[in-house]
């Protein structure tokens, strides 16, 4: 089979798949999973891709979640929060000098998957629960989209037929 019949048997499945394992047994939100997916694949794929991807979105999460608590309890205003988010931008992009997380779409991603979380779970940062926080659910998310995007290059590969057409 070519290439990108492989890649779409893969997606069908496996979205299906993560659609449902989302859902059902570790309910986190979907979306989350398949932006790790793809960042898996823009990282490099593979065990690099993969260990790059999950370092990059953590690190864009637990940035995320340090903003957010410093936006807690700054003044409620929207020029306080804007300056936070700046500052969190600029760490990012600074967390990004470091080879392992030199792609820094991964480190953004990660953040904008947390604050998303936050508000599709209407969770708050200062969340006591573990179970519930938004930055183990998004932590949760990314890891198994990370691992969904794993599986889904070695069915593609496998699927793949090495003769050219």
């Amino acid at each position: 089979m070519k290439a990108a019949e492989a890649v779409t048997v893969g997606i069908v499945v496996l979205g299906a798949i993560d659609t449902w394992f989302t859902a059902e047994i570790v309910k986190v939100p979907v979306w989350v999973t398949f932006i790790a997916w793809a960042s898996f694949f823009i990282l490099g794929a593979g065990k690099g891709g993969w260990v790059r991807s999950v370092a990059s979105n953590i690190t864009g999460i637990v940035i995320a979640s340090l903003t957010l608590l410093a936006i807690s309890e700054a003044p409620s205003n929207i020029f306080a929060a804007a300056i936070l988010v700046g500052i969190g931008s600029g760490v990012m992009v600074q967390a990004s000098k470091i080879q392992l997380m030199s792609k820094l779409p991964g480190i953004v991603w990660g953040f904008a998957s947390l604050v998303g979380t936050t508000a599709a779970t209407g969770q708050a940062i200062t969340t006591p629960d573990l179970l519930s926080h938004p930055t183990a659910v998004a932590i949760v998310a990314m890891v198994i989209g990370n691992c969904f995007g794993f599986v889904h290059e070695i069915m593609a590969n496998a699927l793949t037929s090495s003769e050219k057409k």
